[in-house]
């Protein structure tokens, strides 16, 4: 079954391009490991939030994938930098 995750983030204005970055890196690491079908980071039209999305074969292989970028310094946790709470969105193929 295939997984996907939209997260949209909402950034202080002064932290919006260290948490951009933040976002890319992320997606640039896990794109390339097994299982990934796609890892992206995006910015609203309106440039108030970033959004990741990102599509896998399996839950396992989205796992894995956040592991690895754990492990090379991704910081994936919700902090004073973010200005409201994250909407994350699991998806799965029906």
């Amino acid at each position: 079954m295939t997984v996907g995750l939209v997260a949209i983030h909402y950034p202080h204005a002064q932290f919006h391009d260290e948490f951009r970055g933040r976002v890319q890196l992320a997606a640039d690491l896990m794109r390339d490991r097994p299982g990934c079908k796609t890892a992206d980071c995006w910015v609203t039209a309106a440039g108030d939030a970033i959004v990741s999305v990102g599509y896998w074969v399996s839950e396992e292989a989205q796992v894995a994938g956040f592991a690895f970028a754990t492990a090379n310094g991704v910081d994936f946790s919700y902090d004073e930098r973010e200005l409201s709470p994250r909407v994350i969105l699991r998806l799965v193929t029906g």
